[in-house]
């Protein structure tokens, strides 16, 4: 399902463990799942029913809740998600990290970086996703939803309780300013391309909302519950893009209280907070302060946690969780050390190399550079053994192309034959690897092979060059000193074929505004990926998106073979259908070898405090940092009460 526009890029690297990175706006990509016209809402009716029958007799029907080809788990009258403890105890104050700079309030703006918390605090959503199912959403602001029979439309009614944090009552009005707003000229350009088959909205009465839609698009109803809603009275009148450091006047559980700009900031609970009561918030939201300190480097930030100066981490470095976190207060149990199971697909990580920039242009040069990188040795030497290899944009979900295409990939690929290279029509590439018998050597010899074909070979001075004597050389972008165990074997393997790759780490600020504006040659991206893949698809590779500032394309690609396939993914009308455009469109990306696969790993790697606490049912499907936020608490006497 498509990712929510999130306040910064997907495309981003993600922070090597930060808790403070900014939760995904609701987002198919953090949470798997999508809709599709033949598996719209859920039934009213109280006695299961088989998915297909249910979804359809709810078309038209307004609803509690909507599942993508099921039945919802949660009956109309749930009283609160199975993942959450609906006693667990209100108050007490959390710290996370942050991990560089922030300087504005507004998550919905392409310039400047957003402070922690901002968005997953602060603001309600028409739906709330659940995180047990694939994808099924139920009603937050919204308190019931009907999908039009036609797939064209859809109609949110709004719960007259809804209330903004300055007392307003949340209007049709405000939603209706909400979308205009983000899909306006002064938003994040992400969000017009995320909603951009919404043909117009209107507002029948003050209290309900309908969406029509330019054409079916299998999920567009589901994200459309993931809109952020604020007040049109937040900025008081100021131009969107000029809303920079005042607090949004919006309706979720927390409030500003006070920010030191660039290092801190605290938010308070909400002692009137609408929804308490909800189904899809009960049990929720538990901690009556939430503080994020900002580190500027990893050391600094380990130590500062060892130290107690918060209380959570979500350790994505391996080298810190096998040898950093350690020591007394660990053996004694004040700090717990744990890996928390997640059954998200793992989506992909890898170095985007730019195509935008002619050095990457040729597809024999991209896969001579991912010949040079040896997993195998850096999962040994550096990683501790503990990720595995990504293969695909879809890795370790249905949607993974492997082997040859079958019938129903074919039935996709044949028309785009003349399009495609004829070695899409064989099995699905894997990166190189250095298994025995395979070796470094022979990817090497292999990578200098492509490099000859393409115009490059080995000058006398041991670079290599081009017929106009250019060297080929380039710079991997980060703001991270923690991707040096990442980059440095990669540009040593790099170096014995005559290539000089640099790693320049620059601060978090200039390093969003370079990959905003596509200014670098390589940089590292990551791309989450859901159970049901969706419009975060045309963010990330469509041609539409290579040109349009900010957006997740980060390598530049523009084939339109992959805008076919996309689009054919998103008219799917059935599972099979939506799985097999999923893996063409895989096997075609992967062909085109557009970054360099780096791994994954199955479970989230926390450290925490004894002095929290958490529900003992699991959800399946979540990202780290909102689980938190949203369903742990402090344990009574414990302290920071």
């Amino acid at each position: 399902m498509a990712a929510q526009p999130a306040p910064s890029s997907s495309a981003a690297q993600p922070a090597p463990s930060s808790s403070a990175a900014q939760p995904a706006a609701p987002s198919s990509a953090a949470q798997p799942a999508s809709p599709s016209p033949a598996s719209a809402a859920a039934t009213v009716e109280a006695a299961p029913k088989p998915a297909a029958d249910a979804a359809l007799a709810a078309r038209g029907a307004f609803v509690h809740g909507m599942a993508w080809g099921a039945t919802p788990k949660y009956p109309p009258g749930f009283t609160h998600f199975d993942y959450v403890d609906p006693k667990a105890p209100r108050g007490g104050a959390l710290t996370l990290d942050g991990f560089g700079s922030f300087d504005k309030l507004n998550p919905f703006t392409l310039k400047g970086v957003t402070a922690a918390g901002v968005y997953a605090l602060m603001f309600d959503t028409l739906t709330e996703q659940a995180d047990d199912e694939p994808f099924s959403v139920y009603g937050l602001l919204a308190e019931s939803m009907s999908f039009a029979p036609d797939g064209l439309s859809i109609t949110f009614r709004l719960n007259p309780k809804a209330r903004f944090s300055n007392g307003d009552p949340v209007l049709a009005a405000d939603v209706k300013h909400s979308f205009d707003t983000l899909t306006g000229k002064l938003a994040h350009p992400r969000f017009k391309s995320v909603y951009g088959d919404v043909r117009g909205v209107t507002t029948p009465d003050e209290r309900t909302v309908r969406f029509e839609f330019k054409q079916r698009n299998h999920e567009l109803h589901m994200i459309l519950g993931g809109l952020p809603v604020f007040s049109r009275k937040w900025g008081g009148g100021k131009p969107f893009d000029q809303i920079v450091q005042e607090p949004p006047i919006a309706s979720g559980p927390y409030l500003v209280e006070r920010a030191d700009w660039g290092r801190s900031i605290v938010y308070k609970r909400r002692a009137d907070y609408w929804a308490e009561t909800l189904p899809t918030r009960r049990g929720m939201f538990n901690f009556g302060q939430v503080t994020y300190k900002y580190f500027k480097d990893e050391v600094a930030r380990l130590e500062g946690f060892k130290a107690g100066q918060f209380d959570w981490i979500n350790e994505n470095s391996a080298k810190n969780w096998a040898r950093g976190h350690g020591g007394p207060k660990y053996r004694s149990g004040e700090i717990v050390k744990k890996e928390f199971v997640h059954a998200n697909g793992a989506g992909i990580q890898g170095f985007a190399m730019n195509t935008r920039r002619p050095l990457f242009a040729d597809r024999r040069v991209r896969l001579a550079l991912a010949q040079a990188f040896d997993f195998e040795w850096m999962n040994r030497q550096v990683f501790y053994g503990q990720y595995i290899r990504s293969p695909s944009y879809f890795t370790n979900s249905e949607m993974q192309a492997k082997g040859p295409p079958g019938p129903d990939e074919l039935a996709l690929l044949e028309p785009l034959r003349a399009q495609l290279d004829p070695a899409v029509f064989g099995d699905a590439p894997l990166p190189p690897d250095t298994e025995p018998p395979a070796t470094l050597r022979d990817n090497l010899r292999t990578a200098l092979g492509l490099l000859r074909e393409a115009g490059w070979t080995v000058a006398d001075d041991g670079m290599l060059r081009n017929a106009k004597g250019e060297a080929f050389q380039f710079e991997v972008l980060s703001y991270s000193k923690a991707l040096e165990r990442i980059a440095v074997p990669w540009a040593r393997n790099l170096e014995k074929i005559g290539i000089r790759a640099n790693l320049r780490v620059t601060d978090p600020v200039l390093f969003q505004k370079r990959l905003d504006e596509f200014d670098y040659d390589v940089t590292v991206v990551s791309y989450p990926a859901s159970q049901t893949p969706g419009n975060e698809l045309t963010e990330r590779f469509s041609s539409g998106a290579a040109d349009e500032k900010g957006s997740d394309n980060a390598m530049g690609v523009r084939d339109p073979a992959v805008d076919a396939l996309v689009r054919a993914l998103l008219t799917s009308d059935s599972r099979a259908e939506l799985v097999a455009a999923a893996r063409a469109l895989d096997r075609v990306l992967r062909h085109g070898w557009y970054l360099v696969p780096h791994f994954y790993s199955a479970t989230h790697r926390i450290a925490y405090r004894d002095t929290l606490a958490h529900p003992q049912t699991m959800p399946k499907f979540y990202a780290a940092s909102p689980w938190l936020l949203k369903t742990w608490w402090r344990k009574p006497g414990s302290g920071s009460d």
